[in-house]
């Protein structure tokens, strides 16, 4: 009776996902940790982002290191009913990603299943998928992640590293791709672009800590006060302005030559661009690309920058930059400096793509 019980939760679940994906009204998380899950739900929760009538899966690969057993529990605990996880098993093998391969079908059907998909921030990206060798100040920690994410992303929107596949977005060429900070940088390489794998050494010849954190606050995106201190109230990253450059807005149709103060937490960036990638926004000094669109699909974007933290929405959560500074919050600093709103659109901007599909 036991085992019967058994074999009927699991037709259950997957009878649940089958017709989860079947609706049509999906949206793909990658990379769904419990932290990712509670920073997107929060953004449900306070309606900064708008998807009723919308289901979401979580999709990960089972060799990543991450245990989905605490995004599984996070997701009971808050009786979240509308979102579910989906494992992928098959392999995935580095010098497979831009071809076809054993995920293919799963990038195809969840793809047609789908209106939209987003890919989070994360570590460094291997730079053997992108023909480079490794920095010294280079990190990989989570390879079958980075692997599985950038075979989908050249599923999705096709690269010149081959350019005889043709880009699942061609059947669909409205269907919507967000790409966050890592999410950026493997779009750029899964289309055939290269990567700054060190800002400071690279574009500022900077050897040291001091010397980065004597720059002006537009050049420094990530917090190196860090690397000095083991204090945990200091926000990981920086909050510094872009320039806005291109016609095509990140939010809104009012953001062009906008020079809004956004939060980043990255020590890499986009080299050569990939096929069909152009940038529509810069840091202040030009040297690194901080969001980029697709010159075919519209609805494809990709930020360098982080609008989703809890900090920028959250008066209570509150860090500092440095050992002097007074505590203060996210979305205190953001407003200080008329920016909040751009957030609030940008997140709007991608509800209305979402809907639209």
């Amino acid at each position: 009776m036991k085992m019967k019980k058994q074999v009927i939760l699991i037709l259950g679940i997957i009878l649940f996902n089958v017709c989860l994906f079947a609706q049509k009204n999906t949206l793909v998380l990658m990379h769904p940790t419990a932290y990712n899950l509670e920073l997107f739900t929060s953004l449900l929760n306070k309606k900064i982002i708008d998807l009723r009538n919308i289901t979401i899966v979580g999709v990960y690969h089972e060799k990543e290191t991450y245990d989905y057993s605490e995004s599984a529990q996070f997701l009971e605990e808050n009786n979240y009913a509308n979102i579910t996880l989906r494992k992928v098993a098959e392999d995935i093998e580095p010098n497979k990603l831009y071809q076809e391969n054993e995920c293919s079908y799963i990038y195809r059907d969840i793809f047609q299943k789908s209106v939209g998909i987003i890919f989070f921030g994360g570590p460094d990206l291997p730079p053997a998928i992108y023909g480079e060798s490794m920095s010294l100040l280079t990190r990989m920690t989570d390879p079958y992640r980075l692997y599985f994410e950038a075979s989908f992303m050249f599923h999705l929107l096709g690269g010149s590293q081959n350019e005889a596949s043709v880009p699942l977005l061609e059947e669909n060429p409205s269907y919507t791709v967000y790409a966050i900070c890592l999410g950026m940088q493997t779009m750029n390489i899964a289309t055939g672009g290269s990567m700054v794998q060190d800002i400071p050494s690279e574009l500022y010849d900077l050897k040291t800590v001091e010397e980065v954190l004597a720059l002006e606050n537009n050049k420094q995106h990530r917090n190196y006060n860090n690397n000095l201190t083991i204090v945990s109230t200091l926000f990981p990253g920086n909050f510094h302005q872009i320039k806005i450059t291109n016609q095509k807005p990140l939010a809104g149709d009012d953001c062009k030559n906008l020079s809004p103060l956004i939060y980043s937490n990255h020590h890499q960036a986009i080299e050569k661009l990939g096929k069909n990638l152009m940038s529509i926004a810069n840091s202040m000094d030009g040297k690194i690309i901080e969001a980029i669109v697709h010159e075919k699909y519209p609805n494809v974007l990709g930020i360098q920058f982080h609008p989703e933290g809890k900090s920028l929405h959250d008066p209570e959560i509150k860090y500092r930059k440095n050992l002097k500074d007074d505590l203060t919050s996210g979305i205190e600093i953001l407003k200080e400096n008329q920016s909040y709103q751009f957030h609030i659109e940008f997140w709007e901007t991608f509800t209305g793509k979402i809907k639209s599909n």
